[in-house]
């Protein structure tokens, strides 16, 4: 088994103007759709409101900063696209799960930490947060009377449902011959040329996981170990690995394959599994220190909107909102939500289970 490791946390700011006829161009091909934008009495985009002119005025001059989890492309189009809408720029800095969490209770703890919202993947980090004052209560005006997504009265609200499958690189496996069902990963064809990513933290681990003992074989990783695969620190490196063709296979996010494949022309397919793709959840909240706080609350507001989520969908994400449309991938549709092909995984159920499934996990690939 071969071990990748890199620090991944990054700072970028993302500066882009609102057009003067008031639209918006975003997301350097994957968000296809214009967002209509209103200034005149705050922010309104497409007739919903997403700030008060109060708090647009506030926070129309601030840089918002984002710590994040969530997939490196991913996070940057949602970003250059809240941007392009309104004015207000963003940096941020991401990191995986555990890293990212090392470091906000650690800021946190010398008071200094940096983050005007925090985005995870992980509920028992999330719960964390709470124990620690780390939230500040703001439920977005978008979600007020969605109450399945806030959690722990209003400190932070569910972001993004993820679908986690596997893809393939289309130059060293031909369509007809590609994996169908996640039990065909144990071909032993793949040996040494599949890649895969830490399974002991994160919210995309641990719904992994317990989707692999229930609905594919307990014995999954120990197979899958004799296999040699590499092991990854984030997702980002396995995909470029896989798009460089030094992987065969992968576990990958649709989203971050739709980005790959419409921004860079990466050479790689996803999968729809027989046995059907796997939906964990982000969530998300203002931190109880932000020095920007308008805009993390114009933020949160946005991405929570149909707006926001409508950018998320044509990530290749699946919104937490029942009003917006499951998403498409690399022009495809991906299955709605009460399919037999979607697998989600309950928020609460990470509690119970992301420990003792870790441990599996661990005793597989010795780390």
């Amino acid at each position: 088994m071969k071990i990748r490791t890199r620090s991944v946390a990054g700072l970028a700011a993302l500066v882009l103007a609102l057009s003067a006829c008031g639209g918006s161009d975003t997301g350097g091909g994957v968000v296809t759709d214009e967002a209509t934008v209103d200034t005149q009495e705050g922010l309104v985009i497409n007739g919903e409101v997403i700030a008060d002119q109060e708090l647009y005025e506030a926070a129309k001059d601030q840089t918002l900063t984002i710590y994040t989890g969530y997939q490196e492309a991913n996070q940057t189009v949602v970003n250059d696209a809240f941007t392009a809408d309104t004015g207000i720029k963003v940096e941020y800095i991401r990191d995986v799960t555990n890293k990212l969490s090392e470091r906000i209770l650690s800021e946190h703890g010398a008071n200094k930490l940096g983050a005007d919202v925090i985005i995870t993947s992980d509920y028992k980090v999330a719960n964390g947060y709470d124990e620690a004052g780390i939230w500040d209560s703001f439920v977005p005006s978008s979600i007020a009377e969605m109450k399945d997504l806030q959690h722990n009265d209003g400190k932070f609200v569910t972001f993004a449902n993820v679908p986690v499958t596997f893809a393939y690189n289309t130059n060293n496996i031909a369509a007809e011959d590609a994996p169908t069902s996640w039990k065909d990963l144990l071909n032993p064809e793949y040996k040494g040329k599949i890649g895969i990513v830490q399974g002991t933290a994160g919210g995309s681990s641990i719904a992994l996981n317990r989707f692999i003992q229930e609905e594919v074989d307990p014995d999954f990783w120990t197979k899958l170990a004799e296999l040699d695969p590499t092991v990854y620190d984030s997702g980002g490196q396995r995909q470029e690995a896989l798009a460089r063709g030094e992987l065969m296979v992968a576990t990958a996010g649709t989203a971050a394959v739709n980005v790959a494949v419409t921004k860079d022309g990466a050479p790689i397919e996803y999968v729809v599994p027989d046995e059907g793709i796997v939906l964990f959840s982000f969530f998300a909240g203002k931190a109880s220190t932000a020095t920007n706080p308008e805009a993390a609350e114009v933020y949160l507001n946005y991405t929570l909107s149909k707006r926001g989520q409508d950018v998320i969908r044509q990530v290749g994400d699946y919104s937490v909102r029942s009003d917006v449309a499951p998403p498409e991938a690399v022009g495809r549709a991906l299955p709605p939500l009460d399919s037999d092909q979607v697998w989600v995984m309950p928020a609460t159920s990470e509690l119970e289970y992301a420990s003792a499934d870790a441990e599996i996990w661990r005793d597989a690939f010795g780390r």
